[in-house]
């Protein structure tokens, strides 16, 4: 990474934030963790309680980049067909003719997502992973770059299917937004007063930027001692006895991937065991599946995270 490469990206990145930020005040922390899960070619689980902005999130980050962008709606009446389109007799020509669902975007916002049938959620599985869906056969490429923003109400079980583990593996991050301080919420009054913020945010970022970015923090160097360091935290998970089901392969792949553009966002061309503790706490607890026993211990999948992360040794 040269120098003007460094500067532009840091530029970038602060006008990506900043844009969105017009719309969820007081939460950069959550906004930067966003867009690196943009940058890093992943897809983003909001979960939180309802009325915390998931929804507003993932659309301000849609109208921030220069793309197609659909909202899926999921129901329990929701089909895969609603999802990833139809195909359908013309009778004029003869033929059939493939209608494309809302899948085919830059951006997809699945709102709700657990509220659809397992048949429904896994419409999503193939296109979250290969960029493409398979419809009677035929294989059909969505845009590049893709993403899948999807938002899960925790709280409300009554008529909803929760995410299967090999749904919940394909997504990078999974955030939770959280309500706003006390003088936060003062500036979101005021700022609901008169307009609403969405209507304010210009996209900032082309598509072939998106791209070039997402091809250069793929080639930020990883240094073995860094490799080995991440293998070793994911065996751990594994091993552990609290746990029934350890970190994939998927996953490993994922932690590395997020503490590249971590580490691009941060002007530099390699990565420190800091860009892979900074990305532990958001990449790796939701591929965790707890035991019983330790479920009624009151452990937490964070809670195991951050003692494995705090047992092994740091390299130099």
């Amino acid at each position: 990474m040269t120098p003007e490469q460094a500067h532009w990206f840091a530029e970038t990145f602060g006008k990506l934030v900043g844009n969105v930020e017009q719309a969820i005040v007081g939460k950069t922390h959550t906004i930067r963790l966003a867009m690196t899960t943009l940058l890093s070619d992943g897809h983003l689980l909001l979960e939180d309680v309802p009325g915390t902005g998931k929804t507003m999130l993932a659309k301000a980050i849609a109208n921030t980049v220069q793309g197609t962008q659909n909202r899926i709606q999921f129901t329990p009446d929701l089909l895969p067909s609603d999802v990833t389109g139809v195909t359908i007799f013309d009778q004029r020509v003869g033929q059939f003719e493939f209608h494309k669902g809302p899948i085919f975007a830059t951006i997809v916002l699945a709102d709700e997502i657990n509220r659809a049938s397992p048949k429904t959620q896994s419409a999503l599985l193939e296109v979250m992973e290969e960029g493409h869906v398979t419809v009677d056969g035929i294989t059909h490429d969505v845009p590049a770059p893709f993403m899948v923003i999807a938002t899960e109400n925790p709280i409300e079980f009554h008529g909803t299917y929760p995410l299967p583990e090999a749904q919940l593996d394909r997504f990078l991050v999974r955030l939770a937004i959280g309500y706003p301080t006390a003088e936060v919420e003062v500036d979101i009054l005021k700022s609901h007063a008169n307009r609403e913020p969405l209507d304010s945010i210009e996209p900032v970022m082309g598509l072939d930027q998106v791209r070039a970015i997402q091809e250069e923090v793929a080639n930020v160097h990883v240094d073995d001692a860094i490799l080995e360091y991440i293998v070793e935290i994911v065996h751990a998970t594994r091993n552990d006895s609290r746990l029934q089901l350890g970190v994939s392969t998927r996953g490993t792949l994922m932690l590395s991937r997020a503490a590249r553009a971590r580490a691009y966002a941060l002007n530099r061309a390699f990565v420190i065991p800091d860009d892979v503790s900074w990305s532990l706490p958001h990449v790796l607890p939701h591929r965790l599946l707890l035991t019983a026993k330790a479920q009624h211990g009151g452990a937490t999948a964070q809670q195991i995270v951050a003692e494995i992360l705090g047992r092994i040794k740091v390299p130099v």
